[in-house]
């Protein structure tokens, strides 16, 4: 175990949340599955208790606690990608499983997690500074799955393509 990990609560299905995102990003795993030794708030004896597993190298613990806890937007996996390509893919897997879009880049999983899929040309001209990060915020604040033709033009002070 490693010193400092992410422990993540979900009802009853940590294991297929896990195997979800093994699936989905890349250098993601699914490790240790551990069974409750007996009866807990959130399950039986034999349950899957926890779940050991790694989102694009990172590493977490579901724990399957039962319904008392839930996600909230206050935490969130955020995932740069290169190009539209890889951002439709990751929304879409996200979004098309049962999740749900919002505002800005951010989506929800069909477990409640909130994940913000961030193509790193905003992320750059954020830490440009200046107009052209301006440019960017505000174009990104008026979409939803960001558009990288979209946020490149803003970037240079163009019309948005259509």
């Amino acid at each position: 175990m490693k010193k400092n990990t992410i422990c993540l609560w979900y009802d009853h299905d940590a294991e297929e949340a896990a195997r979800f995102y093994a699936r989905t990003f890349p250098d993601s795993t699914v490790g240790a599955v551990h069974r409750a030794p007996s009866d807990f708030p959130g399950g039986k004896a034999g349950d899957v208790l926890t779940v050991e597993f790694t989102v694009c190298g990172v590493p977490c613990i579901g724990l399957n606690g039962g319904d008392v806890f839930k996600h909230s937007e206050a935490f969130s996996f955020q995932i740069a990608t290169e190009d539209q390509a890889e951002t439709d893919r990751y929304w879409n897997a996200i979004v098309g499983n049962g999740g749900a879009e919002s505002a800005c880049g951010w989506c929800k999983d069909r477990w409640g997690l909130s994940w913000q899929i961030t193509p790193r040309v905003l992320t750059e001209a954020m830490a440009r500074g200046g107009d052209a990060a301006k440019r960017a915020f505000e174009a990104m604040m008026e979409m939803r799955k960001i558009d990288v033709a979209k946020i490149e033009a803003a970037v240079r002070g163009q019309a948005a393509p259509t």
